[in-house]
């Protein structure tokens, strides 16, 4: 046997954590909605407050985009620094530094099951998931980061390397006839009309679904995104007419938390149709409970969900039962993961150009160096040049942080 010394020392001690620190900025980043007005991503989109008219023209209007951008950043004892982003903004640097930083300051930067599992296990009592959940996860992806860093090594290597030489994307956004041009395989659109605006909206939402079909042809995906808004009623008629225009899935049309409803729907649904949801689910226990009522294409997204610790346990949940994961578009913190995924195809894309004729980065300005599909596609090599997750912090765009230790 080989000894360390032999081996160039691969078994050579690695650092350990010593500080995290949590900042807020303003202006785009992780929280997509923090947009300028007349964004897309803002219009008319059927929401759970569309019940409430003074609500429906913007999600901006009842605060969906009150929390804003939340980094994480992680020294280890050598200097090594690994940052991720996500949605959390004030409260969720609050929890990461009075909170969750006792757990990790001092800890090997290896220790990623054990750090999760205390952080999850020590919040519990008002956690579980959204708010909790969005910051642990943005430890989480940090920690991934630091240790790609700390190894030399990108993300996509520590989780076993790429299984597919490039992604495909379909991209989310309200134009699928332009998304076809730029070479994505489908395209998903916001639903803009819930149940509170009755069978007109309903025509309207089937109008919109006809019109982008007669522009892109048969062999292009569509889907809709209902974001929480329908009801199992609603979402059953809509999936039937949408069918005969060749609807490949429906997202999230329920609330989250209503998995039995998910149930029925799933039996009342033609086919040819699929059901997708977990953007809004958190955690393996949330996930099998998706899955066992009927979810055939399981969103988490890796900020959101746990981070990509609790996202390869959700993962392997779904691929036991044959479901398909495709995580909720997060720019290199997804991509990463789905390059090594034999059963996850393809990728999300959201547009954020405002009007969505324009290929962008997901997270500017925020991030430097993160990579954009070309026609569609995006190399394995675009992922793998730079350890831990490939990305920078723009030095322009400042950061604040709230509470300092």
């Amino acid at each position: 046997m080989r000894t360390a010394a032999q081996t160039g020392g691969a078994a050579r001690d690695l650092p350990t954590i010593r500080a995290v620190r949590a900042y807020t900025v303003s202006g785009g980043g992780a929280d997509y909605h923090d947009q300028a007005d007349g964004h897309w991503i803002d219009d008319h989109i059927a929401t759970p407050m569309a019940r409430y008219p003074a609500y429906r023209a913007s999600r901006k209007s009842f605060g969906i985009d009150v929390l804003g951008t939340l980094v994480v950043e992680i020294e280890a004892a050598d200097g090594t620094t690994g940052f991720a982003v996500t949605v959390g903004g004030d409260p969720g640097a609050w929890i990461i530094e009075h909170h969750l930083a006792r757990f990790l300051e001092g800890a090997k930067v290896t220790d990623l099951a054990r750090l999760w599992d205390q952080m999850f296990l020590a919040t519990l009592a008002y956690g579980r998931k959204g708010l909790v959940l969005n910051a642990i996860s943005g430890v989480d992806l940090a920690l991934w980061d630091l240790l790609g860093k700390v190894r030399e090594e990108p993300v996509c290597a520590l989780l076993g390397g790429p299984v597919h030489d490039e992604l495909q994307f379909y991209a989310t956004g309200p134009r699928p006839d332009l998304a076809q041009k730029m070479g994505f395989i489908g395209g998903k659109l916001p639903l803009h009309h819930g149940p509170a605006e009755g069978a007109e909206g309903l025509e309207r939402n089937i109008a919109m679904l006809r019109e982008m079909r007669q522009q892109v042809g048969e062999g292009f995906w569509l889907a809709y995104d209902c974001w929480m808004s329908l009801t199992v009623d609603y979402a059953t008629r809509l999936a039937h007419v949408g069918a005969e225009h060749g609807l490949k899935w429906i997202e999230e049309p329920l609330l989250p938390d209503d998995y039995w409803g998910l149930a029925e729907l799933r039996r009342r649904l033609p086919p040819t149709m699929m059901l997708a949801s977990g953007e809004h689910e958190a955690t393996r226990y949330g996930f099998q409970l998706l899955l066992d009522n009927g979810c055939d294409i399981v969103q988490p997204d890796v900020g959101w969900c746990g981070g990509l610790t609790e996202m390869l346990r959700i993962a392997a949940l779904a691929e036991t039962r044959g479901r398909m994961v495709v995580p909720h578009g997060s720019s290199v913190y997804s991509y990463h993961f789905v390059i090594t995924r034999p059963d996850t195809p393809f990728a999300e894309f959201l547009m954020m150009h405002p009007t969505a004729s324009e290929v962008i980065p997901m997270f500017s300005p925020l991030l430097l160096d993160e990579p954009v599909p070309v026609a569609g596609r995006l190399p394995a090599a675009a992922l793998t040049p730079r350890p831990g997750f490939g990305v920078r912090l723009n030095p322009d765009q400042p950061l604040t942080r709230p509470y300092p230790r």
